[in-house]
């Protein structure tokens, strides 16, 4: 077994979901990593057990400074009993690698690592950075913080290790996360008209929300304005009118209808409702907000991944705008623009990440490797 291997093994061993926030053991291992071969780092504390992870190779270099981002945190499993194997226990069967974070991303923050590892090796002179976040998957938090600490104020360009391998990512759209609270009153219910319903007012929303996005511009790149409700509670015994009810949603911001526009509708829907003579009321509030990630094709970080797939994997890829939202939502916050550009080692198709018996082709994760190495030479060449 490769030495490449095992350290993604180990990466995929820790449990850093979501509900368990174990970030700090990922960054550990990655210190201890890049410390046996002779690059310093520093953890970043956002919360107990939740570090980021920073490593400067050459940081007294003069010129640009490239960035390899990644993050340390994995959805939940779900159910264990449902997968073929543990979850977090890495399994091979052939190519595959199977492990919850295989594909989204351990493999990609792993093939990071080892790259700036192989440029120490062999005496890269310039200066890259490794920024190795937590909570990507849940309010990209050590994005924001270190984009607020200034990480990223001084970066030419980003590589994210993430997005898949069938295309070259040139940007992506935002994400958007928000709640309905429905409030009402409580009472018996064998005398519902002296309570508020606050189910029905929900429901309310819901109707009038599945039309709200209708007339929001289209992006070409994207196809039309994306919105899901997908997550209603309300309601505790079956007998009692609910007091209290609440939704959650999720919308897909563009760089032509953006997080502010997406906010002014769901927010005046509530207040209308709230004010429409019927009983009840509606309070809006937002959970998390990235913005989208404009599009530039022909940018040289583009151009330098493009150059360095063709070298390692013989294949030119297509260039695409995506949906779907990464830590770049955060770093392009920074009062320096610079460009980012994503590719990971896992396929585009959504049955990977986030899914049962998620995995990554270890042949796919080898390669990755080798073209993040080259990208960062060609990058300073």
């Amino acid at each position: 077994m490769s030495e490449d291997l095992e350290f993604l093994k180990d990466l995929i061993r820790i449990d850093s979901s979501t509900a368990n926030g174990n970030e700090t053991s990922v960054a550990k291992v990655i210190q201890a990593k890049l410390a046996e071969n002779g690059i310093d780092s520093k953890l970043v504390n956002y919360a107990p057990g939740r570090d980021s992870l920073v490593a400067d190779l050459n940081p007294d270099a003069p010129g640009p400074i490239l960035g390899f981002t990644g993050h340390e945190d994995v959805v939940n499993p779900g159910d264990p009993d449902k997968w073929d194997h543990d979850p977090f226990e890495p399994y091979e069967d052939g190519d595959k690698l199977y492990g919850r974070g295989t594909a989204d991303m351990k493999s990609g923050l792993a093939g990071l690592v080892l790259a700036l590892i192989r440029l120490k090796k062999a005496g890269f002179p310039h200066h890259v950075r490794l920024l190795a976040t937590v909570g990507e998957e849940y309010g990209a938090y050590g994005a924001k913080q270190l984009t607020e600490e200034g990480y990223a104020d001084d970066l030419s360009a980003l590589l994210v290790g993430e997005g898949g391998d069938k295309t070259i990512k040139t940007g992506h759209g935002g994400s958007y996360n928000y709640r309905i609270i429905s409030h009402g009153k409580s009472v018996h219910s064998s005398q519902p008209s002296k309570g508020i319903n606050a189910i029905q007012k929900l429901a309310d929303f819901i109707t009038e929300e599945r039309h709200l996005f209708d007339d929001a511009p289209e992006y070409p790149a994207l196809g039309p304005f994306v919105h899901t409700i997908t997550i209603i509670n309300g309601g505790k015994q079956i007998n009692t009118i609910p007091d209290y009810a609440e939704l959650r949603g999720n919308a897909r911001p563009t760089p032509v209808f953006l997080n502010d526009e997406v906010t002014k509708r769901l927010q005046g829907l509530a207040e209308k409702l709230s004010n429409d003579g019927r009983p009840g009321t509606l309070e809006f509030k937002l959970i998390h907000s990235f913005i989208p990630v404009n599009d530039n094709p022909d940018s040289k970080a583009v151009n330098v991944l493009d150059d360095a797939i063709q070298a390692v994997r013989g294949e030119q890829l297509k260039r695409e705008f995506v949906n779907g939202a990464t830590d770049a939502s955060e770093f392009v916050k920074s009062p320096t623009k610079f460009d980012i550009v994503w590719y990971g080692p896992t396929s585009d198709g959504p049955e990977k990440a986030h899914q049962l018996n998620e995995f990554v082709s270890i042949k796919r994760y080898e390669a990755a490797i080798d073209i993040y190495e080259t990208f960062a030479k060609n990058y300073f060449a």
